[in-house]
């Protein structure tokens, strides 16, 4: 029996909060609109249905106290964690209680609850999928030879068969059907699945595309993939913070 079939269903949404940024040193704690970045993320994630409980997990002492300045339940992580899903998975050690895990970015700052909640409702239902994700249909196609935006494409039962941050899948003849897809990086997971996941070493497609849910799939595990129309995405470098501070600005 799955263990979390066992036990009565938890879902921890946890938001990873590093300080280091390649492109973006700090971001977490950039305003926008009279608010730090990560405070824009909890705040949307207050509107969740799903989620038992909400945690932010930090590398930073000033995240950490910034996070709980405005309200926010937070777990201190180490520094040497080389990807979001590591300090997932440390944070998640001081909830025992936790069945499903969510993985929010901590720069997407527009994320959709009614997501996040779709997500957790996916491993509730189907507690045999250890991993679900999320993409959407591009509607920007100068978007599809970013190397920065990552793509997948998907079997008929919805579930990945890759991901790349090439331009996927090569389109040699003209297949009208075809949708081209942009994965949104949210990811849920039982927990069982997290723990076994991060004792795999790197695989060699994930250290070539540099994506971490293509170890899962070199390990055969089956990855669950949202449709949805949520075009939200990362604030990456400091034009898109200020793009999303005149967007604000707008609205008000």
């Amino acid at each position: 029996m799955n263990i979390s079939e066992s036990k009565n269903p938890f879902v921890i949404g946890i938001i990873p909060a590093r300080w280091a940024s390649t492109r973006f040193p700090g971001k977490m704690l950039h305003p926008i609109h009279g608010k730090p970045l990560i405070q824009h993320v909890w705040e949307r994630c207050q509107a969740c249905q799903k989620l038992d409980k909400l945690v932010i997990a930090t590398d930073y002492a000033e995240v950490q106290d910034t996070a709980k300045a405005f309200g926010a339940e937070t777990v201190m992580t180490s520094v040497d964690h080389l990807s979001g899903t590591d300090r997932l998975a440390e944070a998640v050690t001081h909830f025992p209680e936790a069945t499903q895990i969510i993985n929010i970015q901590g720069d997407e700052p527009m994320i959709e609850p009614s997501l996040i909640d779709q997500l957790a409702q996916t491993l509730l239902d189907e507690p045999v999928i250890g991993m679900a994700t999320a993409a959407n249909a591009f509607t920007d196609q100068a978007l599809i030879e970013d190397p920065n935006v990552v793509k997948c494409v998907l079997n008929k039962k919805g579930e990945a068969l890759y991901f790349s941050r090439s331009p996927l899948p090569f389109q040699r003849n003209s297949s009208p059907d075809l949708t081209l897809l942009r994965h949104k990086g949210i990811y849920a997971y039982q927990r069982e699945f997290l723990e076994t996941f991060v004792t795999w070493e790197p695989s060699p497609l994930e250290l070539a595309e540099s994506l971490e849910q293509l170890r899962a799939l070199e390990n055969g595990t089956r990855i669950k993939v949202l449709i949805t129309t949520d075009e939200s995405g990362g604030i990456d470098t400091l034009e898109q913070a200020q793009a999303l501070e005149h967007f604000l600005q707008s609205k008000n």
